[in-house]
């Protein structure tokens, strides 16, 4: 299969094409999909829509090597974790489909990264190996071009004097960083921005309390003098991010969906507007696995957005009970 067609999709029906071709190369190519389809009773013979194919629960990503047995890979992305804890892995054959996911799906949100003086807050995430969102930022500070673009560790201070530079010269910005991060910089030098994109990529990595998003991005707003803070949705399992320009509601590219499980019933799906967990379908994801049952809680909107509300209890894997299989 070309995977530079899975870039070109632009219809719902051009996607569930898509969606249930990778399906029908995944059950014959990936040893672990096929077996867990097994249990399901799932085959290319009764898969015959989106909503018949079964998605692999997060939490295989942590104990096997989800991969196409003819592939290897060429890099191995990590999640970050607590000491002692078990670390998802994304074993990835081909970072070439990577790159093109997030370049692409960038450009459909935002535009031109040459436009753009990337700066990035990402504290947290430099300290480790692994992070597909490091390697995603890298990647696009160096496309950006921009002289002025690059990394901030801990040097608040050294970042207001480069965002007061950039807003004096008109420059286009895009500051990304990891909430707990940004939370510190308006807490210690507030400023007044015009020209740059605030984005934040969640998590506060144990370094202060959580908040709600609403709450966050009230505190952001109010320290960085700007009306929208923006947000990036992707996690290690996946090679697709989706995005939210300032009310909470995600989009996502054309070759990435979202589908909303019965937290009851994992193989039946939520109407629009009620809450269950968030099953991903990530053509990106087309020599590992594409079509993936997450932890996260969310709902979906009439409009085709989608919502994050939460993360499932450890206590209650109601929604991912798939896992005893």
């Amino acid at each position: 299969m070309q995977t530079d067609s899975i870039f070109d999709i632009s219809t719902t029906t051009d996607f569930e094409k898509m969606a249930l071709a990778i399906f029908r190369m995944q059950y014959a190519e990936n040893p672990i999909y096929r077996e867990f389809c097994g249990y399901l009773d799932a085959t290319t013979a009764n898969v015959l829509q989106l909503t018949d194919i079964p998605f692999l629960p997060i939490g295989f990503f942590k104990t096997m090597e989800i991969i196409s047995e003819e592939k290897k890979s060429e890099i191995i992305f990590t999640s970050s974790g607590t000491t002692g804890s078990i670390t998802s892995k994304h074993l990835v054959s081909d970072i070439g489909v990577y790159e093109k996911s997030f370049q692409k799906a960038f450009a459909h949100f935002y535009g031109n990264i040459e436009e753009y003086c990337v700066l990035a807050l990402l504290p947290s995430y430099l300290e480790r190996e692994g992070s597909s969102l490091i390697y995603m930022v890298d990647h696009l500070i160096r496309k950006s071009g921009h002289k002025k673009s690059g990394f901030y560790l801990d040097d608040l201070e050294g970042l207001e004097n480069q965002l007061t530079q950039l807003e004096a010269a008109g420059t286009k910005t895009l500051l990304i960083g990891v909430s707990f991060a940004l939370l510190d910089m308006v807490e210690k030098h507030p400023i007044k921005l015009q020209n740059t994109v605030i984005m934040e990529t969640g998590g506060m990595k144990g370094r202060r309390k959580e908040l709600i998003r609403e709450e966050l991005h009230q505190i952001l707003k109010s320290g960085f003098g700007v009306s929208y803070i923006h947000s990036e949705y992707g996690m290690t399992e996946l090679l697709s991010q989706a995005y939210s320009k300032g009310n909470g509601n995600f989009e996502t590219p054309p070759w990435m969906k979202i589908m909303v499980r019965d937290t009851e019933d994992p193989m039946s799906y939520q109407p629009v507007g009620k809450t269950g967990g968030m099953n991903i379908i990530d053509l990106a994801n087309i020599n590992s696995c594409a079509f993936v049952a997450t932890q996260d809680l969310g709902k979906l909107h009439k409009d085709g957005t989608f919502e994050i509300l939460g993360r499932f209890d450890n206590s209650d894997v109601r929604g991912c009970n798939l896992m005893v299989l």
